[in-house]
């Protein structure tokens, strides 16, 4: 009987330990969910000044509101596009002034506290498809420029769709643990050793600009370095956004500054053409932008510390594969890319040392063979030359073999594709 007891016993203080150690593990995930709120200053912008909206429109403009909070032919701001997500689908939200769905009822503060803190009117937590991890570096001003600017368009009476994401990711629970995990409530500090050239420009890639969005690798519950733009797998799109700090990616330490801000501007450059995702940035975004600005974040971004990408697989000798893209290559795309990869300056980009050919990742090739490449059409490049599809006229084994071609000639020196990434990619896509 004694040994019960002391088992009995044991196992009391077994369950009273553990339940201390969830209650202390819940105020933990708790205090790091609410720090620093009520710290900042309630200030009253005037909302109507003219002036004020017509910075929020530009600053909107930087921060590509618009992509996300339109669904594709419906009103701009209205909210309803679907964002997908490993976890389901993310809903963005109406921020038109509608009282009833929009932010008609918010005021500055609300919306700061939703940039800066990641908390809904209400206090609900918000999903981080909505990137306030790096929203968290706007300063006040911008943020009630925003405000105004939104509180200037037209209510559009049009309701909020319901998220659609699997358990437990559904629940306010998971995503405060999630916060605790991977989110900081933070705001810019300048860097007194830099130029204020070099802060704006670190102010708009790491803030409004949210290019570590993209350009960041996620881990398997999406948490990512909010200043981290060592390059990543977009999630559920299967394009692959490159290291803004390696050489041998998009890193643009050893470009001309004109070309980075031509880059932005346009879309294309003679360093270097936009394609995919980034496509629709310059689109709606940075073409937009002043040219102030944008020499900012160039400057930024070219200052930023090289980093050693990780290189593809050299291949020791040609193979079978290869040879027979080379025959797929001079029948679809020499005539365009030239005979030995050279292209044509304005038009065709060259493939002999093009760094989007050589990285370890062959994904973004794919993805181009397969359904085209299109520089956006800008006011300064209103007429871009394209790339057609190839994804009805060659198998996966004919797309691996052109591209391991590619990959291997005129001095390229990256490893072969296979069927198997080029079918991966097709999987992907047919989602």
């Amino acid at each position: 009987m004694k040994w019960m007891t002391q088992r009995r016993l044991s196992l009391r203080l077994f369950l009273l330990s553990l339940a201390a150690l969830v209650l202390l593990g819940g105020a933990l995930v708790w205090w790091l969910n609410v720090r620093g709120e009520g710290l900042d200053i309630d200030t009253q912008p005037e909302l109507k000044n003219a002036a004020l909206i017509e910075r929020g429109a530009y600053l909107a403009r930087a921060g590509n509101c618009m992509a996300c909070h339109s669904a594709r032919g419906g009103v701009p701001y209205a909210g309803g596009r679907g964002i997908d997500t490993p976890f389901g689908t993310v809903y963005a939200s109406n921020l038109t002034p509608d009282p009833t769905h929009g932010l008609g009822n918010w005021t500055a503060r609300d919306f700061w506290r939703a940039l800066h803190q990641g908390r809904s009117r209400d206090g609900r937590l918000l999903y981080p498809a909505f990137p306030y991890t790096n929203y968290t570096q706007v300063s006040r001003e911008d943020a009630d420029a925003l405000f105004a600017f939104l509180q200037s368009l037209p209510p559009v009476v049009q309701a909020n769709r319901p998220h659609e994401l699997s358990w437990p990711f559904n629940t306010q629970p998971a995503l405060a643990v999630w916060r605790a995990l991977y989110f900081s409530p933070d705001s810019f500090q300048p860097d007194l050793k830099q130029s204020a050239e070099w802060n704006r420009g670190a102010y708009l890639v790491r803030g409004l600009g949210h290019c570590a969005a993209c350009h960041s690798a996620r881990n398997a519950l999406g948490g990512s370095s909010p200043l981290d733009l060592a390059g990543g797998l977009i999630p559920m799109q299967n394009w692959y956004a490159p290291s803004l700090n390696a050489p041998a990616e998009a890193g643009v330490s050893r470009w001309p500054l004109a070309d980075v801000v031509a880059l932005l501007k346009t879309g294309t450059s003679p360093s270097g053409t936009v394609q995919g995702p980034m496509s629709e940035v310059v689109l709606h975004s940075t073409q937009h932008l002043a040219d102030a600005d944008l020499r900012a974040m160039a400057v930024f971004l070219k200052a930023l510390p090289e980093h050693t990408s990780e290189l593809a697989q050299v291949p020791a000798t040609r193979t079978r594969l290869s040879e027979q893209g080379g025959q797929l290559y001079g029948q679809h795309c020499a005539q365009c890319h030239g005979e030995r990869g050279e292209g044509v300056p304005g038009a065709y980009p060259a493939l002999a040392g093009n760094r989007a050919v050589t990285m370890a990742s062959p994904v973004n090739l794919v993805q181009v063979v397969l359904h085209g490449g299109y520089a956006p059409a800008t006011a300064g490049n209103p007429r871009p030359y394209g790339m057609p599809p190839f994804v009805m006229e060659f198998n996966d084994k004919e797309i691996a073999s052109v591209l391991s071609h590619i990959r291997g000639s005129w001095g390229n020196q990256a490893g072969e594709v296979s069927a198997v990434d080029v079918n991966q990619a097709r999987a992907r896509a047919d989602r």
